[in-house]
């Protein structure tokens, strides 16, 4: 059983190194990436507060496909381009959404969703994955949040 609980006083940048060191407590033994991705959503839920939807879609013959997740449905298929996960992912670099609103080809799968945050996973140099996190508040993300992620997608990126 693991028991892993974020101190919300915690500094955020603390909070993810925190949330580093217990996703990668969470894979290392594992080599099934599914399950893994199913973990690490359910951990990044717990570790991050005012969130909607926490998840990973997976690259898959040229697209993303929707990985394990927390939240209401989504979009099983997005194309390269497509919206921030596959603006993400085309690019390879981490997209910062404070109004999805505003955000050309905003894919809404959830109407309350006001921010975006969307962190490409890379195995030499390829995206094999992105990190979709979604809040119901305007600006809930900032470079403090994406710098975090970023460091997580690099650490989970082998065992995912």
């Amino acid at each position: 059983m693991y028991d892993f609980t974020p101190d919300p006083a915690a500094p955020r940048e603390e909070l993810y190194a925190d949330l580093t060191q217990a996703a990668l407590a969470l894979v290392a033994d594992e080599p099934d990436p599914v399950a893994n991705m199913a973990n690490l959503a359910a951990l990044i839920w717990q570790f991050l507060p005012r969130l909607n939807w926490s998840g990973f879609y997976r690259m898959i013959d040229g697209g993303l496909v929707l990985g394990p997740f927390i939240g209401k449905p989504a979009c099983i298929r997005i194309a390269l381009g497509q919206g921030v996960c596959g603006a993400a992912a085309q690019s390879a670099t981490t997209q910062l959404v404070p109004d999805v609103h505003a955000f050309p080809g905003h894919i809404a799968c959830d109407a309350a969703s006001r921010s975006e945050l969307v962190v490409p996973v890379l195995r030499e140099g390829q995206v094999i994955a992105v990190i979709d996190l979604d809040s119901p508040e305007p600006a809930r993300f900032d470079e403090t949040d994406a710098a975090g992620l970023e460091r997580l997608a690099a650490a989970i990126a082998p065992h995912i």
